[in-house]
């Protein structure tokens, strides 16, 4: 009799993971996944009882707990503003794979339902997104209105870089983004710029 086929834990949410990422959830069938994983159907469900669902969701998990400590902790953490952003650029370009690899929250959205069964979990990704981006804008000295603006920009940014990257097949506007993003969260409004600008040349 073989022996069950055995995966470690974080290499099977890994394979499965790349699968939701190329793929999208609806798009996802059992056969990829179990390819993917090079577990046979019956061990994929002995896994995860409740099938494609429960997969994606210790994906999502996992993808969740990853930018706690490396992009939230971060921006939370020690070190002037400058010097946390450059290293929160740093880990989004690896996670993302410079462009290469597409945001998961968009390839699990429902695109037929705004109760679908990771809406809860995505919304708070963004807002825990938007809120730490907009502490470190207060922190550079920006008002609180200028600070949100800025952070949801740059969340829009963020995933708007990467849905052009997969359909450009070019992963220069996620290059441009990390460029920018520190600018965009802690540079002076350009108002302010021309103003000093101006008194100096008075």
């Amino acid at each position: 009799m073989a022996r069950p086929q055995t995966i470690e834990e974080q290499e099977l949410v890994g394979r499965l993971s790349r699968v939701f990422r190329d793929i999208g959830y609806e798009g996802a069938s059992l056969a990829m996944l179990a390819a993917a994983t090079g577990l046979k159907k019956a061990s994929l469900y002995h896994r995860f009882p409740h099938g494609k669902q429960q997969m994606a969701e210790q994906v999502l998990a996992a993808a969740l707990s990853w930018y706690a400590t490396n992009i939230l902790s971060p921006l939370a953490g020690q070190g002037s503003p400058a010097e946390r952003i450059a290293m929160v650029v740093k880990n989004l370009d690896a996670f993302y794979a410079s462009g290469r690899q597409a945001c998961l929250l968009n390839m699990l959205a429902s695109p037929h339902t705004d109760n679908g069964p990771f809406a809860a979990a995505i919304k708070r990704a963004f807002e825990a997104l938007i809120k730490a981006f907009m502490a470190l804008a207060r922190e550079a000295g920006h008002a609180p209105a200028e600070s949100r603006a800025r952070a949801e920009r740059a969340v829009m940014l963020l995933h708007g870089s990467l849905v052009m990257c997969r359909g450009l097949r070019s992963s220069k506007p996620f290059r441009v983004f990390l460029a920018a993003l520190p600018g965009e969260l802690l540079a002076e409004p350009r108002s302010s710029r021309n103003r000093k600008i101006a008194i100096g040349h008075a």
